[in-house]
């Protein structure tokens, strides 16, 4: 049969194969594995797939069997080899066409042609690399796409060979074309540059694609020409900084265009991964470039660009393409292989680790782990993507990580140092993904049956699981550790080790049994301790300590308080360390209350440079550099306003009088340019004011309050603003009514308008926005107000009548509950005196902020006035005032069903 029939017969056989009729299919497939061994099969499958005019699914088929015939027959000595005579002119045809234009053809006959030349190359095709480096030069973008592609793949495939002789063959071929791959990767990296800076979009992302490729055969090179260079040379050196800022590149971009980088997902994955969890980066690799590769698999698992609506039908289609991409991708075999490496290899605490313990204890405690580190050092780097990945794909690394737990059953020899690594690396993946493996971990029995026993080891060389077991408990003990077994954990010698590390990691758990033992350990470490890191470690437990435990520590601070002057003094020129130092002092406050007196004189001047926005250390606090931080920044607003507060409610006389003038001044200017939301908390603080001291706070902020007034008569749209506004209009009514008509007077005077308009717009604009009030208290408030106008002949009173009975009714709603004891109803928000509460032992006792807060309450008219009795007589007063066919009258204007609910409520008064 001549080439021309053959062909056609194997065209129709390979149709019949890719068609969906069943019955036809099976015969198909028969007759072309027949035809496997048959001479001059692969010319004509290679004439077919080179032929672009025929249909997609028959030329990928026949690249397939192509490529499967080279596994089986090409080797000389396979069954069935195919003739020297029959290879020779397919190697031939299949570099004369790098023009593939299906992406997914492209890439199979690459891998063909790679298959090829790994047998082959460069002994029988020693003019593939020059015709691939050729055709990488040549100006047609899908000629040189393809070559580059191919060149790629044949250079990862020889890079993969193991036998010596192929090795040095290898060599011999990767210094011949390092410096062309070299060139040809700064050529696509700088022609992406520009393109991007002429904003070509569709031309930067082909160069991109160009790049990739052309990095990935040039780190092939690398790993074998860079051998050559030296480890340590200078040359190396070069190499290593440009890999870093190109694969930086690849970040950035990623960072900055999402979108545009979709289409690089997949090589992207392939690449990192291919270089980091497989063989392809065995001498390769540098720690820099392994932290770019985690992070570029970072940055795609976690970008929210590629992550589909929780309701499939609402993602954005460029959103669902990356998570298909991801999905595929990441297969179970894919992240076993990851999973496993990650743990076994990267995780390993490495050989400079293990030194530096031994010579600086203290140094190698303090781990950078916290913050930004994960972006620029490999542990933390390694810990943060095992996390991200174990997360998403928890079901497939679960099993993983539990079989290789399941391994490490019992206490591993300390004369094998590689198992005990290995060990400590499980133990570390078991903590970091405590959450994760809550139900599938039962931690209880594996610390009684497995943990215990490992904690009890003595031996020098098992201190590296014992510290990892101790570390590993306070990571499950927040997650899944019964309270009744801590007694256990804490009578073992974990307490009592003169190991830093076991000590430091036993101290942060806590459990008040042993609370005097722990607190005199911790402040021994403290003063044993040189590091300043260390030191604030410390410092971080004992305050966590002391925050646990609140009153109960004050026994055992002596010491601690007598010691943290002279800390203080010598961490002068250690800022973050005075910041521990003040963290643990609020702590202690805290704990001591009103004990805390005796730490004045040294917390005051504390303080006082804390706050001292002249001092570059300054740390913000406090009442005598209040002004000046607030004015300096709006971080530390809220805090300034909650110690302001404090201060109203600790003695609001003498705090008003001298330091509310200047306060005022400080609020207005940060009105004029401040966010709703400070708005809020800046009227927060004159709001207390007013509430605890009526007289002197109206008086105190009186330049405030005409533009609180004004915000009430033009309707502030802002709700919550709205609402704050009325509750400084209500106390000014309320507790301080000359006071209020001064400030009517005087808008009234600035607006040229009548003060009984005014007042009628003011009580127009209250009733009608009374839902912007959602607190009860507030709610009350307004109605308590509003009624302190009557009774009263004002007309224009009288004409809002309807409204102010309206907002009474509703707040009586509000308000008024029924005593199960008497069946009476009575208003909720009455207290009465001053009583310390009963606790149960998870309760704690209230501050000493708390009781000022519930003394003031008592006096205060929302808390100690009765609504019910209020608006009763004020309504007889009213009735008085008018007699009673007027006042008649006036209550006619009230819906009638309002006035059915208002006299249920004053039923038997």
């Amino acid at each position: 049969m001549d080439m021309d029939s053959a062909r056609l017969v194997v065209l129709q056989t390979l149709t019949q194969a890719t068609s969906q009729d069943t019955a036809g299919l099976k015969p198909a497939e028969e007759q072309l594995k027949q035809w496997e061994t048959q001479p001059g099969f692969y010319s004509v499958l290679l004439n077919i797939f080179n032929n672009h005019m025929l249909d997609v699914n028959v030329r990928w088929l026949a690249v397939l069997y192509f490529k499967n015939g080279i596994d089986r027959y090409w080797r000389r000595v396979a069954p069935h080899s195919l003739s020297e005579e029959e290879k020779t002119s397919l190697r031939a045809g299949l570099i004369t066409n790098f023009n593939e234009p299906v992406n997914q053809i492209a890439t199979q006959i690459a891998v063909l042609i790679a298959k090829v030349a790994r047998l082959d190359c460069p002994r029988q095709w020693p003019e593939l690399i020059p015709i691939l480096m050729e055709s990488v030069k040549g100006q047609d973008g899908l000629q040189q796409h393809r070559a580059l592609l191919t060149f790629y793949h044949v250079t990862k495939t020889l890079a993969s060979k193991r036998l010596a002789q192929d090795r040095r063959l290898f060599e011999d071929l990767a210094s011949g074309i390092y410096s062309f791959a070299c060139s040809l990767w700064s050529h696509h990296t700088d022609c992406f540059l520009q393109q991007i800076y002429a904003s070509d979009e569709a031309a930067a992302l082909s160069s991109l694609e160009r790049t990739l490729l052309s990095l990935k055969a040039f780190l092939l090179c690398l790993s074998v020409a860079g051998r050559r260079v030296g480890k340590d040379g200078t040359c190396r050196e070069k190499l290593e900084k440009t890999i870093i800022l190109y694969t930086k590149v690849l970040l950035d971009f990623l960072d900055y265009h999402p979108v545009a980088f979709i289409s690089l997902i997949q090589q992207s994955l392939e690449f990192a991964v291919s270089y980091l969890f497989t063989h392809v980066g065995e001498g390769v690799t540098f720690e820099r470039f392994t932290v770019q590769c985690m992070n570029l698999i970072k940055m795609i698992l976690q970008n929210h660009t590629y992550k589909p609506a929780k309701n499939i039908e609402d993602s954005k289609p460029e959103s669902l393409e990356a998570h298909n991409i991801k999905t595929a991708f990441f297969t179970h075999p894919t992240l076993t292989e990851i999973g496993r490496r990650l743990v076994s290899h990267y995780f390993l605490l490495t050989e400079e680790e293990l030194a530096l313990w031994e010579e600086d204890p203290e140094g190698f405690a303090v781990e950078e782990t916290g913050g930004d580190s994960w972006k620029y050092s490999l542990r933390p780097c390694t810990e943060v993507l095992f996390l991200d990945l174990f997360h998403k794909f928890s079901q497939t690394m679960t099993p993983v990580l539990l079989e290789m737990v399941q391994n490490l059953q019992g206490p591993t020899n300390v004369e094998d140092p590689v198992q005990l690594l290995i060990k400590d690396a499980v133990y570390n993946a078991v903590g970091l993904a405590a959450y994760d493996l809550f139900d599938n971990v039962d931690f209880d029995e594996w610390f009684k049956n497995q943990l215990l026993g490992e904690l009890q080891v003595s031996h020098h060389r098992y201190k590296l699981i014992r510290r990892r077991v101790i570390w590993l408990i306070g990571q499950w003990i927040s997650v899944k550790f019964k309270s009744d077994l801590r007694p256990l954990l804490y009578e073992t010698r974990i307490l009592n080790s003169n190991d830093l590390k076991d000590v430091f990691r036993a101290l942060s758990l806590i459990y008040f049994l042993y609370l005097e033992s722990i607190f005199g350990l911790l402040f021994q470490l403290l003063q044993q301790v040189t590091e300043c890191d260390t030191k604030m470690q410390v410092l971080h437990v004992i305050s966590c300590v002391i925050e646990r435990v609140h009153i109960q520590i004050r026994p055992y601070v002596g010491c601690l308080v007598q010691y943290l002057p002279l800390l203080w003094k010598q961490s002068e020129d250690h800022n973050m360390l005075r910041c521990a130092i003040l963290t643990t002092l609020i702590h202690l406050v805290q704990g001591l209350g009103s004990e805390s007196k005796n730490l004045y004189p040294f917390l005051l001047p504390v303080i006082q440079l804390s706050t001292d926005v002249s001092q570059s250390p300054h740390l913000p606090l406090i009442m005598c550099n209040i002004y000046s931080v607030l004015e300096l920044t709006s971080e530390n607003m809220r805090t300034c306003f909650q110690i302001i507060n404090a201060y109203i409610y600790l003695s609001a006389t003498d705090f008003l009088q001298n330091y509310a003038e200047a306060l005022c001044r400080s609020f207005c200017h940060l009105l004029k340019d401040i966010t709703n939301e400070g708005q809020v908390q800046v009227l927060k603080v004159v709001e207390i004011a007013l509430k605890v001291s009526p007289i002197l706070g109206a008086h105190m902020f009186q330049p405030l309050l005409p533009a609180v007034l004004r915000g009430v008569v033009d309707g502030e749209r802002y709700p919550v603003v709205m609402s704050t506004y009325l509750g400084i209009t209500g106390r000014v009514l309320l507790q301080n009514s000359s006071f209020f008509s001064s400030l009517l007077t005087q808008m009234a005077s600035e607006c040229n308008q009548g003060i009984d308009q005014l007042l009628g717009n003011v009580i127009e604009m209250w009733v009608d926005r009374m839902d912007n009030i959602t607190q009860p208290e507030r709610r009350k408030l307004s109605s308590l107000a509003l009624l302190s106008l009557l009774p009263s002949d004002n007309s224009v009173i009288q004409d809002k009548f309807c409204g102010i009975v309206n907002i009474c009714v509703e707040a009586l709603h509000d308000v008024m509950t029924e005593d199960s004891d008497t069946g009476t109803s009575r208003d909720c928000m009455l207290m009465s005196n001053f009583e310390e509460p009963k606790l149960s032992e998870d309760e704690e006792p209230p501050t000493e902020q708390d009781k000022r807060k519930k003394l003031l309450a008592l006096e205060d008219p929302v808390h100690s006035v009765s609504l019910q009795q209020f608006v009763y007589e004020k309504l007889k007063a009213q009735q008085a005032l008018m007699g009673d066919q007027a006042f008649g009258v006036l209550m006619e204007t009230v819906d009638t069903e309002i006035v059915r609910q208002l006299q249920e409520f004053l039923r038997g008064l």
